[in-house]
């Protein structure tokens, strides 16, 4: 049922055209078979069952082609609709709860569930042709013999009861099958992230092909067979009655041998007529059924996002601001697996434009909270934040992102610039990529990095780059030149900090190199999530 509220919703019309030209093109479908069995008993009405023939003919195929169009249409434009929606969505979920959630199942989600609930959409024409052809049949067979349609509706009603009742069994493995994926897929993320500590160590290497991904892997086959095995003997079953209805007709029914072999011809062809559009509506029953479970994995996974809009493009901030506060605020990792919970503050933080803010702290000291913290990436559980007196809250916290530069230490590098524009941007980032000592590495067109397969050090000089031309008040380094040489390191301190503060940005630089320290207007001091200065 959600499966079906869905797709109306998403497009009710595209739907509706899909099912009546399917219908359409079953119902012809199903007179065809009336038509030839009249053709072949009554040879004197030839011209005009030949004209009819015909005509029915071009309806069937131009309704079935056009039934194949809008429900292809449909299912890509629900697997485009749908993809952009969730990853929409997720922009707009706070860090916190993302991570909660776990990157395995929302990856699940966007990519199986989503190609399910399309593939489901695509079946939708072909179950309306046959379920039309069933309908076309059962009437031509009521005109016929009520007394037939009776028997073969008996044993259809009986054998679909029981066919559902078997394919719950299979529909419980599906759901297994989804949670092995998930594990699946985060050892696939293990793998290709961990790829230079496996090669360089067999043992280890061993124990992750056996352990952790084989048996993810086994998990997911072993599912999916009992599925299998089980749709496949609900699907057994389901033709045997079906058998055992042509059985009774040709061998255990014998009043209707009395009416000749004429009439008895007609029941047999548009039963066995009957068999392959009714075995192709179970086939699609369970693409339905894996649909609708998908429906309710990604509305299940939905629900654990907050139901905030997706954030949209913020206005350009300006730089006329005079301070930034943190008052009294607190972050608080739950706790997870027995692990204590991880609180950071209360924290009382002030910046002013043009500042440049050393944090110092050990590792777990907090650090890398702090700057998701003062990002506005974490809410606060507690405290406040705010910028000359305007408190940062949900509907401001999109505001207030757009001040921050960052770069993270577990950052991403995208190959273009995003969301940046200008005549001369190419210009620009073409003289930051010289001043940065990766003109020879790096070439860029249209806001494209020819590679971004680079060493660390030189990745983080390239999301350097995009931070510079972003031209925010704040920016923030998260242990930026851990991964520099010497001489870039020094260049950094001494001449790209320093340029910042000249332009009125303020800078917090998150680092071990303590020689550097001076150069900064304060030194704050992190320790167990308590901050000194």
């Amino acid at each position: 049922m959600k499966l079906l509220l869905f797709l109306v919703r998403r497009s009710w019309w595209l739907a509706m055209g899909a099912l009546v030209a399917g219908a359409v093109s079953g119902l012809c479908a199903a007179a065809l078979i009336a038509l030839i069995n009249k053709a072949l008993h009554q040879p004197a009405a030839g011209t005009i069952l030949a004209w009819g023939f015909a005509a029915l003919v071009v309806v069937r195929i131009l309704s079935a082609a056009a039934a194949q169009i809008i429900g292809d249409r449909f299912s890509q434009q629900v697997f485009v609709g749908l993809s952009h929606d969730l990853g929409g969505r997720l922009l707009g979920v706070p860090v916190p709860r993302l991570e909660a959630i776990g990157m395995p199942r929302m990856l699940v989600t966007l990519t199986d569930d989503v190609s399910v609930i399309a593939w489901a959409v695509q079946s939708l024409p072909g179950l309306a042709i046959n379920l039309a052809i069933l309908l076309g049949c059962a009437i031509y067979l009521g005109w016929l013999s009520f007394a037939v349609l009776l028997g073969v509706a008996g044993l259809a009603t009986a054998g679909t009861i029981t066919y559902l009742l078997l394919l719950r069994f299979a529909q419980a493995e599906w759901q297994e099958v989804w949670a092995h994926r998930e594990r699946l897929v985060g050892y696939l993320r293990g793998l290709i992230d961990g790829m230079k500590e496996l090669k360089l160590n067999a043992p280890r290497r061993a124990a992750f092909l056996s352990s952790c991904l084989g048996d993810a892997l086994e998990g997911v086959r072993r599912t999916s067979l009992r599925g299998s095995v089980r749709q496949a003997i609900a699907k057994g079953w389901s033709q045997t009655l079906f058998f055992l209805l042509v059985g009774i007709l040709m061998f255990g029914v014998t009043s209707l041998h009395a009416g000749g072999t004429a009439i008895l011809t007609g029941y047999l062809l548009v039963v066995i007529y009957m068999m392959t559009p009714l075995w192709n509506v179970i086939d699609a029953w369970p693409v339905l059924a894996q649909g609708s479970l998908a429906m309710e994995r990604v509305t299940e996974v939905t629900s654990l996002f907050d139901s905030r809009p997706v954030p949209a493009a913020a206005p350009r901030v300006g730089f006329e601001w005079e301070q930034l506060q943190l008052k009294d605020v607190v972050f608080t990792y739950p706790a997870h697996n027995g692990t204590r919970p991880f609180q950071l503050g209360p924290l009382d933080f002030s910046l002013r434009p043009g500042e440049v803010v050393f944090v110092a702290g050990g590792n777990g000291s907090g650090k890398s909270t702090f700057a998701k913290v003062l990002t506005g990436l974490y809410p606060p559980d507690a405290g406040e934040i705010r910028v000359d007196g305007h408190l940062v809250s949900e509907s401001t916290r999109e505001w207030y992102h757009a001040y921050f530069s960052a770069i993270f230490s577990d950052f991403y590098l995208f190959d273009r610039l995003l969301g940046l524009t200008g005549p001369d941007l190419d210009a620009r980032a073409s003289d930051y990529l010289a001043r940065l000592e990766l003109a020879g590495k790096v070439q860029l067109e249209n806001g494209v990095f020819s590679t971004t397969a680079l060493s660390s050090g030189q990745r983080k000089r390239l999301a350097l780059l995009v931070s510079l031309l972003e031209d925010r008040p704040i920016y923030v380094f998260d242990e930026w030149a851990a991964d520099q040489d010497a001489h870039f390191r020094d260049i950094f301190y001494t001449v790209l900090v320093p340029e910042l503060r000249r332009r009125g940005k303020s800078v917090i630089v998150i680092s071990h190199d303590d020689r550097y320290y001076r150069l900064g207007d304060r030194t704050l001091q992190l320790t167990y999530g308590q901050m000194s200065p």
